[in-house]
């Protein structure tokens, strides 16, 4: 299984932390470089597939840079920029393609790591080769440093960092080419170091339970499981936040100057809203994953929703959805950590069980008021639950029996966090309903009264 160890480190003197610096400035001037070789080389007006980039002179800049970075770390550097382009191109081809909806914004080619002047994000790659990590007491990451460097400062062997925290795969079969850079949302070094763990690693389900999750835009997860709890995540803090920066990135565009792209401002503001958007995401999925173990969920069906972006009559949401949300990213990670846990994520589609009442099955006289759902046969919910519940129903072919009111969650920035007051389970109107007596899955039921 591909996992990956994040965390903090730190130099163990002032001299070494400099010499940190300078590799990750020399990195980051390498990756401009060659950014920039491309970029001249890049003409939109030619469409989209263009191949002019990749007859930058990289070699010669590999030289240049290899005495100060080591010749391995030149060589990732580059190669991530030619990732990067990749990525991108495939992105525009996306983007031009109708018949997929996974691009919705033009995609911009790959940016800079800042500029020598308003200065330079520092960030670098070494090879799975050139680092050694040991986990222990007093953990420690050694990098391979280049000869220059090494005279600069008077150093020899490698650059040894000291590791804060402790990793979540501290046993491994391999490891991958590990990212350095430093954050300075909180003024630390952090490192990403992609592992492959052993099969073996793998938990196995408790029990053989089903979870049903609705993605929306609001409230970004809603989930209902077959032991009859129901998880609600709000997104609406992240979400103000992150349309919060896009409004003042709008705002710092409009005063560039027409040959200017972007700024050092820019690209700081665009990292800065999407490490919080991913944090907040993966520590959703973390949690969420944590708890259907607990309560033996083994399966997990999540609705394939891009039928519904596709057609989606609020672009507000679509862009919720796409920009914000980026629901295929969530997937994946759901995928990741479900198979830490033994656990199995099927997508199926979930038409109609937001518009579809519970109760009696309507579809048309149905309406939604924010979490409000209601229809006009007097049924009352939450839109969100309900529609997990359903889903949850149509895929398993069992009524599910809610034994607790629901546990909703808002983000604080670090953590999700139980909210004091959950919403309703159901309204007064639900309560007076044996909904297991009166209806079967897919099909409507005739109740007659007393």
């Amino acid at each position: 299984m591909k996992r990956t160890n994040t965390f903090a480190v730190r130099s163990l003197s002032p001299t070494g932390e400099q010499l940190l610096r300078d590799l990750l400035d020399a990195s980051a001037a390498l990756w401009n470089e060659t950014n920039y070789e491309r970029l001249i080389r890049y003409d939109d007006e030619d469409g989209y597939k263009n191949e002019d980039v990749w007859d930058a002179d990289t070699g010669t800049l590999e030289g240049k840079y290899k005495a100060t970075l080591g010749a391995s770390t030149a060589q990732q550097v580059i190669r991530k920029n030619s990732e990067a382009w990749r990525g991108f191109f495939r992105n525009k081809e996306k983007y031009h393609d109708e018949s997929d909806t996974s691009v919705t914004e033009h995609p911009t080619p790959p940016g800079f790591w800042g500029n020598k002047d308003d200065g330079r994000k520092l960030h670098t790659v070494i090879r799975n080769t050139s680092y050694t990590v040991e986990w222990g007491e007093r953990s420690r990451l050694e990098i391979l440093v280049g000869s220059e460097l090494k005279d600069r400062y008077d150093h020899t062997g490698r650059l040894r960092l000291e590791i804060a925290g402790e990793p979540h795969w501290p046993e491994y079969e391999t490891q991958g080419r590990l990212d350095l850079w430093f954050d300075e949302t909180d003024d630390t070094f952090r490192a990403s170091q992609p592992v492959t763990v052993s099969a073996d690693a793998r938990a196995t389900p408790l029990a053989d339970e089903t979870a049903a999750l609705d993605i929306g835009a609001n409230n970004l997860v809603a989930c209902t499981t077959t032991t009859g709890s129901q998880y609600l995540y709000d997104g609406i803090r992240p979400f103000e936040r992150f349309r919060a920066t896009t409004e003042r990135i709008a705002e710092l565009q409009a005063k560039l100057d027409d040959q200017r792209r972007t700024s050092e401002r820019i690209d700081h503001l665009y990292d800065t809203m999407y490490a919080r958007r991913d944090h907040a995401q993966d520590a959703l999925v973390r949690d969420l994953v944590e708890r259907l173990y607990d309560e033996g969920v083994s399966t997990v069906y999540v609705g394939d929703i891009r039928d519904v972006l596709e057609t989606h009559w609020m672009p507000e949401v679509n862009r919720k959805t796409h920009n914000f949300w980026a629901y295929r990213r969530f997937i994946d990670r759901l995928e990741c950590v479900c198979e830490e846990y033994g656990i199995e994520v099927v997508e199926e589609p979930e038409s109609w069980t937001t518009q579809e009442c519970p109760e009696c099955g309507e579809r048309e006289d149905t309406e939604r008021n924010g979490d409000l759902f209601r229809c006009v046969c007097g049924f009352e919910g939450h839109a969100d639950l309900k529609a997990s519940q359903l889903f949850l129903e149509r895929e398993t072919g069992m009524i599910v029996g809610l034994m607790a009111q629901p546990v909703c969650f808002e983000w604080d920035d670090h953590e999700w966090s139980e909210r004091s007051s959950s919403p309703a389970r159901a309204s007064p109107k639900e309560d007076h309903t044996d909904r297991s007596t009166h209806r079967t899955v897919g099909k409507v039921a005739s109740v007659e009264s007393a």
